[in-house]
């Protein structure tokens, strides 16, 4: 016997809603029937769910909390209503409102920051609760621009004095006097996403203020030696090109009133062969210290273009049957 079919009615209050709920030209429309066995029908400031009794009081759920966020002045995207659509899929509408509650800042220009994926809003949690923070994961994934937004709120709210952001210069060998021009010139373009990122959070007026009176430094990783940083936000990007005493260097320079987080792509070492990852040997040993937390992303989290997350599952697809044929071949030549 077929299962009866069940309707329910959203209530919209303007043309605005209806256009956030279901995207410019009704794009959200197709996202909601390819996932879920139910007809959406819009009829002026209402909009008909029809279809399985379950699916329908989901999807029901779903834009009630959508809606919500939305009349709070949320402006909804369809990357988020997508992923909002992938929770509902999985049984888990609640979390829909944790996620798009958490509003870190508002940047200059109107953006609103917050976590687009759980696994993000996990990794603001531990930022909160933890003073050191190791954050692993694939490009794309938010890492450090949720790092920076933290640590702009930190400064915006006075829970810190001053922002110290740095980076391994691997590229040019940590050894920087072969490149052309002044200091600054030559560790400017290993810094430059770091620059992005603020000139985002703050504005460039603001983020050149902050500069001058030393509120804001930015330097290579290894110009932090022989320091303690008290009262600071401490962001070590790229964490996966710091030798294991760099990275012991940084963490134990760590004063009182301080905060650090690293954060890096373990696939992406770009030492010298021979040199070990201090960001994979640090997640390792300090696992189980209290007060240090361990955040793991994946291609689940990355915010990018949808393409992206393709990508990297092909690539891991590809490196998994790389070292299996590597494993087989050496136990084919014993």
């Amino acid at each position: 016997m077929a299962e009866s079919l069940a309707n329910r009615t959203v209530m919209l209050k303007s043309g605005e809603e209806a256009v956030q709920l279901l995207g410019k030209q009704d794009r959200h429309f197709s996202m909601v029937e390819d996932k879920f066995d139910v007809h959406l029908i819009p009829k002026g400031h209402e909009l008909v769910i029809e279809g399985p009794p379950g699916e329908v009081e989901s999807l029901y759920k779903m834009f009630q909390e959508l809606l919500v966020h939305i009349r709070k002045g949320h402006l909804l995207t369809s990357r988020e209503f997508e992923y909002a659509l992938k929770l509902t899929a999985q049984g888990d509408v609640g979390s829909i409102r944790s996620l798009f509650s958490d509003l870190v800042l508002v940047t200059p220009r109107g953006k609103q920051i917050r976590p687009k994926t759980i696994g993000q809003k996990q990794y603001l949690e531990a930022i909160r609760s933890c003073d050191i923070v190791l954050s692993i994961g694939p490009a794309g994934t938010g890492k450090t621009y949720l790092a920076l937004a933290m640590a702009v709120d930190a400064l915006k709210s006075k829970q810190v004095q001053r922002l110290i952001l740095t980076r391994p210069a691997v590229e040019a060998g940590e050894h920087l006097g072969f490149l052309p021009g002044d200091f600054q010139e030559k560790v400017d373009p290993y810094l430059r996403p770091i620059y992005d990122g603020l000139y985002d959070l703050l504005g460039v007026d603001v983020f050149q203020r902050y500069r001058e009176k030393g509120i804001i430094e930015i330097a290579p990783l290894a110009y932090m030696r022989g320091r303690t940083l008290d009262d600071s936000f401490v962001i070590l990007d790229e964490g996966q090109n710091a030798t294991s005493e760099q990275m012991k260097m940084l963490l134990t320079r760590l004063g009182f009133g301080s905060k650090a987080i690293v954060t890096g792509d373990v696939t992406q070492v770009d030492l010298p062969k021979g040199r070990y990852s201090g960001l994979e040997e640090a997640a390792r040993i300090l696992s189980g210290i209290e007060g240090i937390a361990r955040v793991y992303l994946s291609e689940k989290d990355v915010v990018r273009h949808p393409l992206v997350q393709n990508i990297i599952k092909a690539y891991e697809k590809h490196e998994t049957m790389q070292e299996r044929d590597r494993h087989e071949e050496k136990n084919n030549n014993r």
